[in-house]
């Protein structure tokens, strides 16, 4: 619809001259990280944690999002709430951790990054609208394993350049796609996981069936991600019982008085 609002256009906008920023100080943000020791091959570590085996349950990339610009504020920031979130989704049986990287939109912060890296030893999603190559190098500093790239919000070119510039860096790429049109871009990348995204970026609108039918046209070479919609454990059931080797769940979990528990109870445990 012509009058739904865009919440994606003026996220990129700003992410553009937040990046430019960035990289006009990079001198003093490389000697200011300090590095996460974490394996050379933890792309190839990525993806063997998320993809299901014939019979296995589906795996869990379990997110941490404050807020977000449709919903709010899910979870206020407390004293080392990171490092305490994602040992919770560990003991709740997550295969990986997902972290939400922007400020302005989502309250993350890239640190957070490195404080879920030193918690778990789980696979770390840098979760972020990366637009440069400055921000994978920034994503292996603070100890990601995977590095989200956006079809939409990227040129086919540009797509391919820094899914070959993340793996160049010994990382994952997580190409997120929202509709068909899209899955086949994010396909023609060397990208071995791919996930599709229930929710509109731009108006935030949710379609599980949509994204479900969608993910059952990736290759079983492909490890495919169900990202977002799944809040109970009838959808993730649900998600389970089609194509997706994974789902990605943020929001519910995060609203959750106990993560561990909630994570268990949608995993059937």
């Amino acid at each position: 619809m012509s009058d739904a609002p865009d919440y994606l256009s003026p996220i990129l906008e700003r992410k553009r001259r937040e990046v430019e920023r960035r990289k006009r100080h990079a001198a003093h943000a490389r000697t200011a990280l300090i590095r996460v020791e974490v394996p050379i091959d933890r792309g190839a570590a990525a993806v063997a944690a998320l993809r299901r085996e014939s019979g296995a349950s589906l795996r869990v990339i379990a997110e941490i999002k404050r807020r977000s610009p449709s919903a709010g504020l899910l979870r206020a920031r407390t004293r080392g709430d990171v490092a305490e979130l994602a040992q919770a989704y560990a003991r709740g049986g997550a295969a990986a951790v997902s972290v939400l990287c922007d400020g302005p939109g989502f309250g993350g912060s890239p640190l957070d990054v490195r404080r879920a890296a030193n918690a778990v030893t789980l696979p770390i999603l840098f979760k972020e609208f990366v637009l440069d190559e400055s921000q994978i190098q920034l994503a292996r500093l603070l100890g990601a394993h995977m590095v989200l790239l956006l079809v939409r919000a990227l040129r086919p070119e540009r797509l391919r350049a820094l899914v070959d510039a993340t793996l160049a860096h010994g990382l994952a790429p997580v190409v997120e796609a929202a509709n068909l049109r899209e899955l086949e871009t994010a396909l023609s990348t060397r990208a071995r996981i791919v996930g599709v995204n229930a929710r509109d970026l731009r108006t935030f609108r949710v379609d599980g069936e949509a994204a479900s039918e969608a993910l059952a046209i990736v290759p079983s070479d492909r490890v495919a991600v169900h990202m977002s919609g799944v809040r109970d454990a009838h959808e993730l059931a649900r998600v389970a019982n089609g194509r997706a080797d994974a789902v990605l769940i943020g929001e519910g979990l995060m609203r959750a008085e106990d993560p561990t528990r909630k994570l268990r109870e949608l995993r059937g445990q």
